[in-house]
């Protein structure tokens, strides 16, 4: 792709989005059909006009993204510390000057998040090297993490798997998470990774799927469980729940259909489910996940080709 001058830029483009890596045809692909001019493509980095919303292919997005000049390191590091005093470098091509500049910026700390936390506060600009004498930053960016990856300290004993951190960094994210008294329903459960993380938060679970749960999980005093499928569930039985949570396999279809069916009952308040998409990815189902009051999308830094959808009762 051409690689157009700031000149000819600077005063166009409204947002840059940096796409979670090995996705950036995806992102390219929703900046389409989000109605974003494209003005430049450097790695995962994308420079769009027309468009400041964050999107959910993106990874982190640069909401006030401006071209400055770079006569040396020392004044580099000056520029940005006038904006704001966190930055994350995202090195391109010039990385010997933009490192050195970010070695004159006050020390990040880069320890892995502690789940039940809340996500960092303070703002966090990001910024690269344009060329050898102008960089590119934003100091208003929508992930607290740098570059959108939430890195966390890991329980490497418990958890039968790691897909338990899809919960942490989306529960984190969101600012919000289930407690005590409430109750949670966990479809496609086994072996039990999210059923895991609900109960240990206090909330009482009910874990449904054809395969057993690890017996650790299921020996937990809040953890009932039910051999069964999660689309054979019928909303009607179970009743009033406060969090439907669903990461099972299954075409991003009949993940909507099941979803359907929970919110004509209205027995449901908050949603966190899976959307897996298998060969291309499936824009119109995402849109149409995406339309339902209340909704959204988003995909986390431990999403492989799936994107997370929540619907919460308070949005």
């Amino acid at each position: 792709m051409n690689l157009h001058t700031p000149e000819r830029i600077i005063m166009q483009i409204d947002s840059a989005y940096l796409a979670p890596p090995g996705y950036t045809e995806q992102l390219a692909e929703e900046i389409a059909r989000q109605g974003g001019h494209l003005l430049f493509q450097r790695g995962r980095l994308f420079g769009v006009k027309g468009l400041a919303t964050p999107l959910v292919w993106a990874e982190n997005t640069w909401f006030e993204p401006r071209f400055h000049p770079v006569p040396s390191i020392k004044q580099g590091a000056a520029a940005l510390k006038a904006l704001q005093r966190n930055w994350a470098y995202f090195p391109t091509e010039e990385s010997g000057r933009g490192k050195l500049i970010q070695e004159a910026l006050p020390h990040v700390s880069a320890k892995p998040h502690v789940f039940g936390t809340p996500a960092p506060a303070a703002p966090l600009g990001s910024w690269t090297m344009w060329d050898k004498y102008t960089l590119l930053a934003s100091a208003a960016c929508q992930s607290p993490f740098p570059h959108g990856a939430a890195l966390f300290d890991e329980n490497r004993v418990v958890p039968p798997n790691r897909a338990y951190l899809k919960l942490w960094e989306g529960l984190t994210r969101l600012g919000t998470m289930p407690g005590r008294g409430d109750l949670c329903l966990d479809l496609g459960s086994s072996p039990g990774g999210w059923t895991w993380v609900l109960a240990s938060l206090g909330a009482r679970v009910f874990s449904v799927d054809k395969a057993p749960l690890a017996p650790a999980i299921a020996r937990m005093p809040q953890v009932e469980y039910c051999a069964g499928s999660a689309f054979g569930l019928d909303p009607a039985i179970a009743g009033r729940v406060s969090w439907l949570f669903c990461d099972v396999a299954c075409y991003p279809e009949r993940l909507y259909g099941m979803i359907e069916r929970w919110l004509e009952r209205g027995e449901c308040d908050n949603f966190f489910c899976t959307i897996k998409f298998a060969g291309e990815t499936d824009f119109a189902i995402l849109e149409k996940f995406c339309a339902i009051a209340g909704s959204f999308a988003m995909h986390l830094s431990v999403n492989k080709h799936e994107v997370t959808w929540v619907r919460m009762r308070a949005c």
